[in-house]
């Protein structure tokens, strides 16, 4: 951050401390900027600087940087820390004509629509990246990474009235990001929801990699964001600057799109996979609204369960109109329901906290793919599932515990015995509200029939198994966090 920015920003403190004492309010305390990620030692997940856990739940914030001052960028980013997120993806030159159309602010990123020239003007607060650097530090106060995506896909793969990209000025962009961005916490996401079409196209993705790389001397982690239902693995996985992949799952509700997050994590040489853009919330499903309507909270859980349980190392949420940060003054993309502040408090962004909690609440090194822990039953479309409707389950390699996800109220059967120990502890969890109740305790021996507390509803569940020795707590009980947010 620019010095007199930091002095900006250390005087707006002093002014809200002042101001919270007169009407009677504490000020409230900011989190410790997070620390640098890596890849686990097992490259199944992502850890902190010092080994720690790191569940990463994202959320789309795609024209964040583009279309709200810094008011409204707080208003959203205090809203989606109190929700419990900890990833904000947002993109530097925005889809939505990001590099013709100005900020808040009135200022755009390059000089003449040239990548190599970033429109950099000395002074304070008077430029596009100083908007990007206040929205950055922020996010980074308030303990969110910032996922970040340098440019939307279109300026490097559109046709040549948009195409900004070559592989010269991709790599000097890069350097110039790498290094003003060197001492924050965040992510970088290349791609932005293209097709790698040639090899041409690839190369200037490489190239801008190569920039990253050279301006942050390796301090943050790289991976791409790809078109919709295809991943970055298919494209550069075996390439080493590519630290783990990313799906695009799309804006679809049925399993078998999801079950590639389960394909992308068999593959070799491992790398962590993560679903980086699946259905959001109120959006047209299968972009059909007239034929399929929008989607719901519960059409956003599901996708959050099958990515998890199939072997995700975090999860992304997104919402319709928070993505475009859509105002009624502004054309709609694709019919957004309402307007974005109205949408970042809708029930589905509350609910992916819970999601994160449960998975916090167990040890998440050695946790894997499990779905043999479900009995299938003589219709398999009923058992494990189908469409809607799959059951998916995930455990630990050492048999300590197992989950599975129950998306529908009907009965199902358990391998009791895949639990290590002589009895099992059983739980239902609710994705709806974080709340576990307590079924019993099983003995090991044999199979075991469960149904989910709403038969007959298509209310999702988890089904929780522990071994009775491990002594674990309630499933979705916090545990103390550190620096990981």
């Amino acid at each position: 951050m620019k010095p007199n920015l930091l002095s900006f920003l250390s005087l707006s403190a002093v002014t809200a401390t002042c101001c919270a004492l007169i009407f009677g309010s504490p000020p409230v305390a900011r989190a410790q900027s997070p620390s640098p990620l890596k890849v686990s030692d097992d490259h199944r997940r992502l850890v902190t600087a010092n080994g720690e856990p790191f569940f990463w739940l994202g959320d789309t914030a795609w024209e964040l940087f583009h279309r709200l001052d810094r008011a409204e960028a707080e208003h959203y980013l205090d809203t989606r820390e109190r929700q419990g997120f900890n990833v904000i993806q947002a993109v530097a030159v925005a889809e939505l004509d990001g590099h013709s159309d100005p900020n808040p602010y009135g200022h755009l990123p390059f000089i003449d629509g040239d990548p190599a020239r970033p429109a950099v003007t000395e002074g304070p607060d008077n430029d596009y990246w100083d908007h990007v650097d206040f929205i950055v530090d922020a996010a980074n106060q308030r303990g969110l990474r910032v996922g970040f995506l340098p440019t939307w896909g279109r300026y490097w793969h559109d046709d040549a009235e948009v195409r900004l990209f070559n592989r010269e000025n991709a790599e000097a962009y890069g350097r110039f990001l790498g290094e003003r961005y060197k001492e924050k916490a965040l992510i970088w996401i290349l791609g932005g929801d293209r097709h790698f079409e040639n090899d041409e196209q690839k190369e200037i993705v490489r190239a801008m990699a190569r920039g990253l790389r050279a301006g942050d001397q390796g301090a943050h982690l790289i991976t791409v964001h790809p078109a919709g239902r295809h991943g970055s693995a298919e494209y550069f996985h075996e390439e080493p600057w590519l630290d783990f992949n990313m799906r695009q799952n799309g804006h679809v509700i049925e399993y078998d799109s999801y079950a590639e997050t389960r394909r992308d994590y068999d593959r070799a040489p491992i790398k962590p996979v993560i679903d980086g853009e699946p259905i959001y919330e109120d959006h047209p499903i299968s972009f059909q609204p007239d034929k399929l309507g929008h989607s719901i909270a519960a059409d956003v859980r599901r996708p959050m369960y099958w990515d998890l349980f199939g072997g995700a190392c975090g999860h992304t949420y997104g919402h319709h109109s928070v993505w475009q940060m859509w105002t009624e003054d502004r054309d709609p993309i694709n019919r957004p329901l309402m307007p974005w502040r109205q949408a970042i408090e809708q029930p589905g962004a509350q609910q992916m906290q819970y999601g994160r909690r449960l998975m916090e609440s167990r040890p998440q090194e050695g946790r894997g793919p499990d779905d043999d822990v479900i009995v299938a039953g003589k219709i398999a479309s009923a058992e494990p599932g189908a469409g809607r409707y799959r059951f998916v389950a995930t455990g630990a390699n050492d048999g300590s515990y197992a989950m599975v996800y129950v998306p529908v109220g009907r009965s199902f059967r358990v391998r009791l015995n895949k639990i290590s120990g002589n009895e099992v502890v059983a739980w239902w969890y609710n994705p709806r509200n974080g709340e576990a109740s307590k079924i019993g305790q099983f003995p090991t021996t044999a199979e075991r029939e469960f149904i989910s507390p709403t038969p007959g509803e298509e209310l999702d569940w988890v089904l929780v198994l522990d071994d009775a020795t491990k002594g674990f707590a309630a499933p979705g009980t916090q545990s103390k966090r550190t620096d990981a947010k």
